[in-house]
């Protein structure tokens, strides 16, 4: 197994960020096995989901409506409503995993893998890539 950890700068606003072109960069040297993608934090998560086309900001706008960002959350420390990002988790899981054949990441024509952060607490994130051999 081969593994990195990344730095990822999201900034102080709820963001979707695109990491494929890092998780293709990462495999590219590799042969078959399996990709997978960890965010060790409790705010944030991952999706395998089309961005560039208003999807990435429609889930941040479902996730405001399905997650409000208001008093309702026993979790109150942070900004005004920080807990339902502590709820984020289950509903957008901190890992994913993709197939690898031949060093290329079997996506979907539009599938991107992306780290899902509406947490504007922390303006860096970790990302573990790592890569287990078929």
């Amino acid at each position: 197994m081969r593994s990195e950890l990344r730095t990822v700068r999201t900034g102080g606003e709820p963001v979707v960020v695109d990491l494929t072109g890092e998780c293709e960069d990462f495999v590219r040297q590799e042969d078959d096995g399996l990709l997978s993608v960890f965010v060790p934090h409790a705010t944030a998560g991952l999706a395998v989901i089309e961005t560039g086309a208003g999807s990435d900001d429609d889930l941040l706008a479902q996730l405001d409506e399905l997650l409000p960002r208001d008093g309702r959350w026993r979790h109150r420390h942070g900004s005004p409503g920080h807990g339902r990002d502590h709820v984020l988790p289950a509903f957008v899981p901190p890992h994913l995993s993709v197939p690898v054949l031949g060093g290329r990441l079997q996506l979907g024509t539009w599938q991107r893998i992306c780290l899902v952060d509406p947490n504007g607490d922390n303006p860096e994130r970790q990302v573990r890539l790592s890569f287990l051999r078929g």
